[in-house]
């Protein structure tokens, strides 16, 4: 614990934490693009780029166009209700039992239910239609968990003072302009022929009305659409902003997913010792070690009886190629110097590989005469 404190002089002797350094610097400003690991992440907790208003525009378009092709069929099916209500009405004095009420208005709102019903579908697959535009098909139900810090009072008061909540609002403002502005616009356009209304049968009335009401739907639903645009370019925005990361983040992630670089250095140090020992434990079994003289070695095995060509079991350079050299001094094994096909095997085979067609006849050359020593000895 006496580590992570530092004594300062200055009016007097004062301890400050470092560790508290170290937590300042674990955040930092958010000003790097997210990594698509963030993204991916962001998508499976339900954080997308949604618009609400876009469902709300291309709703009242499609729900009023569909109400517009389905009119006969309703106002059909409302005139046989109304019929239905006033026939019960006239046959049955007994209203007041608790037993024919209840099932009058279940018939009332069964039947009331089917008039409605093919526009509540158009209006939810104009939602979910709107919804997998957006974002695409992302199913999650993290959004519907239970968060007790949103049953929090002051966390409540918080949103509604928040900036989300005073767009909301603003939103919700400029709506109702528009609503206003196109019920005034027609208003005006259809003052004059209101009052001929009375000298038209109920069903040109009603049909009149019905044709005002579904213009005036569709034109707030266009004027929507600009609406949406405009917020779904917000909510895009937002989004960003909101998954930007820090660099201490950026690190951090990058630490996750490749690994610490200073473990991995460790590791990659501890493979290339491994590798070094096993390289210099074949050298004895070489037939020959060719070298730059000073700066390049590679020691080179040909079973004649196994093998197709000659195989560098070792090489090195610098430290390396004199440590290789001695090896092969311990062992007998004879050095050559070639400068050119030294710096030729170094820079073209691996280790345990067989070297290139263009260099067999320099090597043959050596090894003929690396044998022919053997023999003479």
């Amino acid at each position: 614990m006496q580590d992570n404190y530092l004594s300062v002089e200055y009016y007097g002797p004062m301890r400050i934490n470092l560790a508290f350094f170290a937590q300042e610097g674990a955040g930092g400003e958010r000003t790097e693009k997210p990594t698509q690991k963030k993204r991916d992440k962001a998508r499976d907790e339900g954080q997308v780029v949604l618009s609400p208003e876009v469902a709300t525009a291309f709703t009242y378009i499609v729900l009023f166009t569909a109400l517009k092709s389905l009119a006969p069929n309703i106002m059909g099916n409302l005139q046989s209700l109304f019929e239905y209500s006033l026939s019960a009405a006239e046959t049955h004095m007994d209203m007041l039992d608790i037993r024919y009420a209840g099932m009058f208005i279940g018939n009332v709102l069964v039947r009331g239910t089917v008039i409605a019903m093919p526009l509540l579908l158009v209006a939810m697959a104009v939602g979910f239609i709107c919804g997998v535009a957006q974002v695409g098909w992302n199913p999650s139900s993290k959004k519907l968990k239970l968060k007790f810090d949103k049953l929090n009072p002051i966390s409540g008061i918080k949103r509604m003072f928040s900036f989300q909540s005073i767009l909301n609002l603003f939103k919700s403002l400029i709506k109702l302009i528009i609503i206003g502005m196109v019920i005034y616009n027609a208003l005006v356009d259809e003052i004059d022929k209101i009052p001929g209304l009375i000298y038209l049968s109920l069903p040109e009335t009603v049909l009149y009305i019905g044709n005002l009401i579904i213009s005036l739907g569709m034109t707030v639903g266009m004027w929507f659409i600009a609406v949406a645009a405009v917020d779904f370019a917000y909510q895009k925005f937002k989004h960003e902003n909101e998954l930007k990361m820090s660099k201490y983040e950026l690190k951090q992630e990058y630490k996750e997913t490749e690994g610490d670089p200073q473990i991995k250095g460790k590791i990659r140090q501890r493979m290339q010792e491994t590798s070094m020992r096993r390289m210099m434990q074949s050298v004895p079994e070489a037939d020959v070690v060719i070298t730059n003289p000073t700066h390049f070695a590679v020691a080179i095995k040909y079973d004649r009886n196994g093998q197709k060509a000659p195989v560098v079991i070792a090489k090195g350079m610098d430290f390396m190629a004199q440590r290789i050299k001695e090896k092969a001094k311990e062992h007998n094994i004879e050095i050559v110097e070639n400068k050119q096909l030294a710096r030729a095997l170094y820079a073209s085979v691996d280790i345990d590989k067989e070297i290139p067609a263009e260099l067999y006849q320099a090597v043959a050359e050596i090894l003929a005469y690396v044998y022919k020593l053997k023999d003479a000895v």
